[in-house]
């Protein structure tokens, strides 16, 4: 693995636009059969002599329990038609995270996700401490710390426990974006151009390059909570929507005449104008990638970018970064 980035130029946007006549999905929406546990499984295989290794095996972990509790997820309120007629009117996602008042459910099923995972440690896990604390966090604190975390807000926020509690809220939100879905097959609206998820209002964590159908060859953005997908034109900026001064950088260092097929699957996408990136991942290239999962075991590419004046533009809820607030806790 080269040291430093490669760079990609490509000039010409037009090239790739989408085909004529073809009728791309605006949104795809998560499936919870099978979500979590790709997710879990890709944790498992990248963490192979990885030096994250643990710490991948651990959210693979976690991924296990969210896929079993989301078989058999309670009941919860779902917006009603007024919600969605008001969201479709203001062009505001219908759920966003940072809004939606939470039914009290997710605070139960995170805890009964901790406690699955607690069952799959070893007695001599590190990590048990960890998530023994969250499993013991009071109502009051565990609605403090998915605020700040729904918000962005990392002062405050206690960072270690932040991927546990975000696991709550990804196993809450996937349900209820897929339940929507399945009950109002038009409740959620895509704008143009969205540059957050037009289901859950949050950022990407990713861009994904798909295959197949109608698909085939087009890009998606993954939401970091509820792992719904919606199109987005390729060589663009997910920040500024910007179409000029977009470069491609990735630590593999090979050759442009070389065919996509051996290119680096995970890419970072640079914007000149705002200085923002997010990675694509590239399907083509390796059919295995998934986004949360690839993005985390890339992290080295994260650190290199910044370190070239990029900052990011998604956010990956498996692992944050901030100003932690060793209170985090209280009030």
């Amino acid at each position: 693995m080269n040291s430093s980035p490669t760079h990609r130029q490509i000039n010409s946007p037009e090239d790739i636009k989408q085909r004529s006549g073809l009728e791309v999905p605006p949104l795809l929406l998560p499936d919870p059969g099978k979500l979590f546990a790709e997710r879990a499984l890709r944790l498992r295989q990248l963490a192979a002599g990885h030096a994250m290794r643990d710490y991948l095996m651990l959210m693979a972990v976690v991924c296990e329990a969210q896929h079993a509790r989301l078989q058999q997820y309670p009941e919860v309120t779902l917006p009603d038609a007024a919600q969605a007629a008001a969201a479709g009117e203001s062009g505001e996602p219908l759920l966003a995270a940072e809004h939606w008042p939470r039914a009290a459910q997710w605070r139960t099923e995170l805890r009964a996700l901790l406690q699955q995972v607690l069952d799959k440690l070893p007695a001599d896990s590190p990590a048990r401490v960890g998530v023994q604390a969250v499993m013991a966090l009071p109502d009051a604190a565990l609605e403090q710390q998915a605020d700040r975390l729904l918000a962005g807000i990392t002062l405050g926020l206690d960072l270690a426990a932040a991927p546990l509690v975000a696991a709550g809220l990804q196993l809450y939100f996937t349900h209820l974006v897929a339940a929507t879905g399945a009950a109002r097959p038009q409740a959620f609206q895509v704008p143009p151009d969205a540059t957050r998820c037009p289901c859950c209002a949050s950022l990407a964590t990713a861009s994904i390059t798909r295959v197949g159908g109608q698909q085939d060859g087009q890009r998606y953005l993954h939401c970091a909570l509820c792992s719904a997908q919606w199109h987005m034109n390729r060589i663009q900026c997910t920040h500024c929507l910007a179409t000029q001064g977009i470069h491609y950088q990735s630590l593999q260092a090979l050759a442009d005449d070389k065919p996509s097929a051996q290119r680096a699957a995970v890419e970072a996408e640079t914007c000149d104008g705002c200085h923002h990136y997010l990675k694509t991942l590239h399907v083509a290239r390796d059919l295995h990638v998934e986004p949360l999962a690839d993005d985390l075991a890339t992290l080295t590419l994260d650190l290199l970018v910044s370190e070239a004046g990029f900052e990011r533009h998604g956010v990956n809820l498996l692992l944050l970064f901030g100003d932690g607030d060793a209170q985090a806790g209280g009030d």
